[in-house]
């Protein structure tokens, strides 16, 4: 799909770089740029203990109210200073349900941007990670610190498992996929089947792509006693990718955090600009 509006999340404390790097990707396609301001609020106190500590709630409540309308205006001020479709808007959740409020609101968008500074955190990267991909049915671009994303990438690798998941990154990137200039569908590790990849692993997922005009090249790669995430990362070097595109949690949430996973270890150490989906 095209990319018409793109959504990016930013807290008081924050510097303007993933603001600068949103607005930069919406100027590259001509898109909209939506910007939520989040301020994660405390729980209220309870319990016999509720009326000591509720005078220092409502203190901090308060700083946090003033914090959040301060840097919504410094955003709003920032966005009009560049000749962009922006608005801003904000948001003072608690932390348990905050990313379903992020992700209500990236629903209005086609894709959901999380920059640098959001990745170096802990409590808000998760709940706008976690918000993007289970409450808005939109996909979500993470972009490392040092990468030079772009949404119009020369060279995308696609990570294809032949799982639901695979598929919606797929047909959410199509647009770029197109576009590109060549993309490189990769299968590791990959089992021959109805029920997995079919008699040609890949072949019929090429061919989907081709049909479509993608200028595609079926990579089969073996793990060699390496984790799928790290064959992923070094083939990405080996073909010069732009962004890889890959699908989210084919595996439960709670599975990936205890077991581990590929989303878990991209979502820890992106090497390059990934699109997720799911």
């Amino acid at each position: 799909m095209s990319f018409k509006t793109i959504l990016t999340v930013t807290e008081p404390g924050m510097s303007d770089g993933d603001l600068h790097l949103a607005a930069g990707l919406c100027e590259e396609v001509g898109a909209h740029l939506a910007a939520l301001v989040v301020v994660l609020a405390a729980p209220p106190p309870v319990g016999e203990f509720a009326a000591i500590v509720s005078e220092d709630w409502l203190k901090e409540r308060q700083a946090d109210e003033k914090a959040l309308k301060k840097t919504t205006a410094a955003v709003s001020a920032f966005l009009a200073g560049r000749a962009l479709s922006a608005d801003t808007v904000s948001a003072y959740p608690e932390a348990s349900w905050a990313d379903e409020t992020i992700g209500r609101r990236a629903r209005y968008a086609d894709i959901t941007i999380v920059g640098p500074e959001v990745l170096a955190g802990e409590t808000l990267k998760s709940k706008v990670i976690e918000g993007a991909l289970f409450s808005s049915g939109k996909p979500l671009l993470l972009v490392p610190q040092g990468s030079r994303p772009t949404l119009k990438p020369k060279c995308v690798m696609v990570a294809w498992d032949s799982r639901l998941e695979s598929s919606r990154a797929l047909r959410e990137s199509l647009d770029m996929l197109i576009r590109a200039e060549e993309v490189h569908l990769v299968l590791v590790d990959p089992v021959e089947g109805e029920t997995h990849h079919g008699a040609e692993p890949g072949a019929d997922a090429a061919a989907y792509l081709a049909r479509h005009g993608v200028n595609v090249t079926v990579d089969r790669l073996p793990s060699a006693n390496r984790s799928v995430a790290d064959v992923l990362r070094q083939h990405a070097i080996d073909v010069a990718a732009d962004l890889l595109v890959m699908g989210a949690y084919g595996h439960s949430r709670l599975r990936e955090r205890i077991f581990g996973g590929v989303t878990t270890s991209m979502l820890e150490d992106p090497s390059l600009p990934v699109l997720m989906a799911r």
